[in-house]
């Protein structure tokens, strides 16, 4: 398994022209919680860019609030659709659209969410959990929602936090 480490946070929903003019591409995400073992959150994602889907399974388990153990690979559509018959019932699909553009050496993942009218989350992967995050001048942070798990997508596919709130 692959490590993850990442942070995360709530940002002002930027303008889909800023994000395209800073070279973001565009995917169009549905993902799927599937039922797991204890400790271990697995699920199946729909990826869309341009005219191309891919899809792909993963499981994750948690290490840290930064880190993950992550074991991720592509699958074809007919395993896509074999893996979402353990889908658990008691979760909602998560549909989002995510922009990822290159900055100081990293790749930035803006996601954006239908439920959201003003609000977006970044994730910044990094090597080490100690590493320090550059974020452009044109995004602006609301918060680090990095250990706050209501801001997790398997807990966003449970509650989603009232915007008016955050």
């Amino acid at each position: 398994m692959a490590m993850e480490i990442e942070r995360k946070y709530l940002i002002d929903l930027p303008d889909d022209t800023v994000l395209a003019r800073h070279s973001a591409e565009r995917w169009e995400i549905v993902q799927v919680y599937l039922r797991s073992e204890p400790g271990v959150t697995a699920r199946v994602r729909q990826v869309t860019e341009g005219e191309k889907t891919r899809y792909y399974y993963t499981e994750k388990r948690r290490v840290s609030d930064l880190t993950a153990e992550e074991n991720e690979r592509e699958i074809d559509a007919m395993e896509y659709m074999s893996l979402f018959q353990r889908a658990d019932t008691s979760l909602k699909p998560i549909r989002k659209r995510r922009w990822r553009m290159p900055y100081m050496g990293r790749v930035l993942e803006v996601d954006v969410y239908p439920f959201w009218k003003k609000t977006a989350v970044l994730e910044v992967e990094f090597a080490s959990e100690s590493d320090v995050a550059d974020i452009p001048e044109w995004i602006s942070i609301r918060k680090d929602v990095t250990g706050d798990v209501r801001f997790k997508n398997v807990s966003l596919a449970r509650e989603v936090p009232v915007e008016d709130s955050l």
